[in-house]
């Protein structure tokens, strides 16, 4: 195996690759990116046998087609390394690959392609295209909401509901909730998978290009996502979703309006002396204000007051304000709307002009 390519060319797909093999691998082979060459095209594969991603690149220069795998991050850096345009000249040499990019050398250890465990093919038994910005969106707008390590396992990951209209994603830690849709269009049935939590953060750096399409199959078992340049493939997880709609809040009639961005800074503020491992802040609404205060074991304390829209009854309420925080962090309108119904129901959170994301922050008594 023989080729040239320039650095940009190599390192975008290489450092996406790089991103879905594991650090710390049982196989020595999982801690390697598989390159194949066939025609002008040069694959990159990266797996984790939970993830799999596949990069392709357009070769300019090919000396000689073939297939072996290089240690990932090795390969990476040496990449990272070399100045901006540097050609890079890969060849392999019996157990060993050359690197080399001017008056640089550099020799890698592989291990043969045949050891490169493949996913299984899946057969598709849905399969639609949306823009990649849509897609994008729903991630954004709710991934950070998904569990780390909870023991209810399926709730480390997200939710992804198909409808005949719509796609929508589900993220929640049992303590808030995110949810995000996006119109598609030719599907024929309802359906519900749940996504690993690292399936998705990996794909969602996929999807740059505003103008392209995705196009996404599903399985019984497996999601892929293609777009020209990668595709990417993800075990699903098998367990049973939470029922989101019943969680979200209907019927509160206490709604408060406020300037996104000063309520931001607002919590910011009061976040600073909130206790440290609990993180809760009490809000107090009264007419056409909201006060917020925190305080800690250190006998400190937060006060803050500012002006919005409200002509409910009075009401004091605690949240974790870290979970207030986020959600405020993927807001993009410069007004946000809360509906609360009382001091131990849930808050309901969403843009005041639109009703594709809502979120759900449990409150908390202080």
């Amino acid at each position: 195996m023989k080729f040239v390519i320039s650095r940009e060319a190599l390192l975008r797909p290489l450092q996406l690759v790089a991103g879905v093999v594991e650090k710390r691998q049982t196989l020595p082979v999982l801690s390697n990116v598989l390159l194949e060459i066939e025609g002008q095209q040069l694959s990159l594969t990266g797996t984790d046998l939970e993830v799999e991603l596949v990069g392709r690149v357009t070769l300019d220069e090919v000396g000689q087609e073939g297939s072996i795998t290089v240690p990932a991050k090795k390969l990476m850096d040496i990449c990272r390394s070399l100045p901006d345009g540097a050609q890079i000249e890969i060849e392999q040499d019996e157990a060993r690959v050359n690197v080399r990019s001017g008056r640089s050398r550099f020799t890698l250890s592989t291990l043969p392609a045949t050891e490169f465990p493949n996913v299984d093919a899946i057969a598709d038994e849905q399969s639609f295209s949306l823009p990649q910005a849509s897609l994008r969106h729903i991630i954004d707008r709710s991934s950070f909401a998904m569990a780390q390590q909870d023991v209810r396992y399926y709730l480390n990951g997200m939710l992804m509901e198909v409808t005949a209209d719509s796609l929508r994603a589900v993220a929640t830690d049992g303590h808030r909730l995110a949810t995000c849709v996006t119109e598609v269009s030719g599907l024929a049935e309802t359906r519900q998978i749940i996504l690993p939590r690292k399936g998705v953060l990996e794909m969602a750096k996929l999807l740059t290009d505003p103008e392209a399409s995705v196009s996404l199959s599903l399985s019984a078992n497996h999601l892929r996502a293609q777009t020209e340049e990668f595709t990417f493939t993800s075990k699903l997880v098998d367990g049973k979703f939470p029922d989101y709609s019943r969680v979200i809040p209907k019927g509160g009639s206490n709604v408060v309006l406020a300037d996104r961005t000063d309520l931001r800074q607002v919590f910011n503020r009061t976040a600073i002396l909130s206790n440290e491992k609990y993180r809760g802040v009490r809000l107090v609404l009264g007419t056409d204000t909201l006060q917020v205060f925190a305080n800690n074991p250190e006998q400190e304390e937060a006060e803050e007051t500012t002006a919005v829209e409200y002509q409910g009854d009075a009401l004091e309420i605690g949240f974790n304000v870290s979970y207030l925080q986020d959600v405020l962090g993927v807001i993009s309108t410069e007004q946000v709307k809360f509906t609360l119904s009382d001091a131990n129901s849930s808050a309901l959170i969403e843009e005041p002009d639109s009703s594709d994301a809502m979120y759900v922050v449990m409150p908390m008594r202080l």
